[in-house]
């Protein structure tokens, strides 16, 4: 069988797939499944477009990396076809641990387990089905291998799965503020002292990269009605799982019961491998399925949330530099303790606050250094003469407040 296939990409055209292991891992059904796990979770609700998958993501950074490695060959820089393949399929598998909804499932249903800890069992598990040829690229991925170039090409402040999706999000998007110069930056990639660097003549790709970063987290990851359609799927995924936990018998497809019925520790999914299982056949349809059940479910609550989830009529979002008012959130609260005929407690499924931060560039942590032209380095914030760069190394925090649309009226 021949399995050098070439894919059509929307962003970038023609993608190859570089060897038969790699065609073999995309084949496995653990990577297959990323098919039916949207990118950006509920944004679509936001910006229609916005429905492409892990899948089309895994597969752009793999193209990412192959036009990587061949820029340091070009330099001089020695990685053998055996790191070539290893290091692509680090970052091909980089995003395998990640369930339905990405983060709401976190959150509330498989919790206190990262989604590279996910990544890094199905690793495992995928290197024993291939007899061991994916130890080098699990040693990469994991931060273990001696190469740390290659490590930060797969996980860094400016490695190839930020340069993918900032690409492809605002592609699928429309919001042309997240387009960065993704070849000119590969470019100018360079290695110094085993640290993965940028020509110096690459300082305004990388500051237009970085602000495209800050503007993307405002005007998509973190705008405000992405954040009232993921809130409420977190705030359904905790309603059924107290229901669940107390007893009530739940419609849920039986990969999906698993989590929802058992807590499950971070333990647990290393000793037992049927929960691994079980969480790689999960995804978006088991998730949402559930959902357009439980809008007719006899529990108020789950079956209100529901509905406005399906409907898109989403919690009123308001995003504030300060706290929000005690006196303002208890008039919620009381509101809608009287429209639904609540308890106080079951209240915060209506209204609630939590803080957003936003945080596009972290200096000493794997920061971006620039290769200058006298063979030192400089951190990209002291080399650039872009005031606003300075302002990005810092976290923003803001306040939101969820509620209920229709409690405006009452309050």
């Amino acid at each position: 069988m021949n399995k050098k296939k070439i894919i059509n990409d929307p962003v970038y055209g023609f993608i190859s797939i570089p060897s038969d292991l790699i065609f073999d891992l995309i084949q496995h059904p653990y990577f297959q499944r990323l098919r039916n796990i949207k990118q950006l979770g509920m944004t679509h609700l936001v910006y229609p477009g916005a429905l492409h998958t892990r899948f089309h993501h895994a597969l752009g950074a793999m193209h990412l990396m192959s036009l990587a490695i061949e820029t340091l060959r070009n330099k001089g820089h020695e990685i053998t076809s055996e790191e070539e393949e290893a290091v692509t399929i680090a970052i091909l598998l980089h995003d395998i641990g990640h369930g339905p909804y990405s983060h709401a499932l976190e959150h509330t249903i498989v919790e206190g387990i990262s989604h590279e800890h996910l990544s890094s069992l199905l690793m495992d598990k995928l290197n024993m089905e291939f007899d061991g040829r994916l130890t080098m690229a699990i040693d990469i991925f994991c931060r273990r291998y001696p190469k740390k170039f290659l490590q930060q090409l797969v996980s860094g402040q400016l490695d190839l799965d930020r340069m993918d999706y900032l690409n492809r999000d605002s592609f699928f998007t429309g919001v042309s503020e997240g387009v960065i110069s993704f070849d000119r930056i590969i470019k100018m990639l360079d290695v110094s002292n085993d640290q993965l660097v940028v020509e110096e003549k690459g300082i305004y790709s990388i500051e237009k990269f970085l602000i495209a970063r800050r503007l993307m987290y405002w005007q998509v990851y973190l705008h405000k009605t992405v954040i009232a359609a993921e809130q409420m799927l977190v705030k359904i995924l905790e309603r059924a799982r107290e229901l669940a936990l107390s007893g009530k018998k739940l419609f849920a497809t039986p990969h999906f019961a698993h989590f929802l019925y058992n807590s499950i520790s971070r333990e647990d999914f290393k000793n037992d491998p049927e929960h691994l299982e079980c969480f790689s056949k999960l995804d978006d349809y088991d998730i949402y399925t559930s959902v357009k059940v439980w809008e007719d479910d006899d529990d108020l609550i789950l079956s209100t949330l529901c509905q406005h989830l399906t409907g898109r009529d989403l919690y009123k979002v308001e995003i504030t530099n300060d706290a929000p008012a005690d006196e303002k959130i208890d008039q919620l609260v009381d509101a809608a303790i009287l429209k639904y005929d609540l308890e106080e407690d079951d209240a915060s499924y209506f209204v609630f606050t939590d803080t957003v931060k936003n945080n596009a560039y972290s200096v000493g942590k794997g920061s971006i250094n620039l290769l200058m032209k006298d063979g030192s380095l400089q951190d990209i914030t002291t080399a650039s003469d872009t005031s606003n760069l300075e302002a990005l190394t810092k976290t923003v925090e803001k306040y939101i407040l969820c509620f209920d649309k229709s409690l405006r009226v009452l309050r």
